[in-house]
């Protein structure tokens, strides 16, 4: 089992459909890559990734309250590695963004009808969030 982990290394994510009183989710423009995308980040060693979400998006776009539930689990590639990414649905939240180091902007979109500039997986996402299409098993 060990020699695998230096052959297929696996690191694990979260990401998270945020949504406003209005039923519009919560996307993200991060300085490092192009593209509206859910927000997220990296599960820390032995974190619940459920307590993971909920640290990231209070970290990166000022997430206040909320409850995450989970929605689905996928894999991607990521160079050589496997993530698995997990997904999370939250309501009852409010977001107090202030840009920072590393998202540049927000903004809330229907879900139905995402802006111009959304990532090929956000779209994939929403899709799978509106019940427009079933789950994946791939980000």
């Amino acid at each position: 089992m060990t020699l695998r982990v230096l052959w297929a290394p696996t690191s694990f994510g979260v990401s998270a459909a945020v949504y406003d009183a209005e039923g519009r989710v919560l996307l993200v423009r991060q300085r490092y890559v192009a593209g509206w995308r859910l927000p997220g980040g990296g599960v820390g060693r032995g974190e619940p990734p459920q307590q993971a979400i909920l640290r990231e998006l209070a970290e990166e776009v000022g997430l206040v309250g909320g409850a995450a539930r989970f929605f689905a689990l996928y894999t991607r590639k990521a160079g050589w590695a496997t993530a698995v990414v997990a997904l999370y649905s939250i309501d009852g939240a409010a977001v107090n963004f202030q840009p920072n180091l590393e998202i540049r902007d927000v903004c809330f979109a229907d879900p139905h009808a995402p802006p111009p500039g959304c990532t090929p997986a956000t779209l994939r996402r929403l899709a799978e969030l509106t019940g427009a299409a079933p789950p994946s098993h791939h980000w």
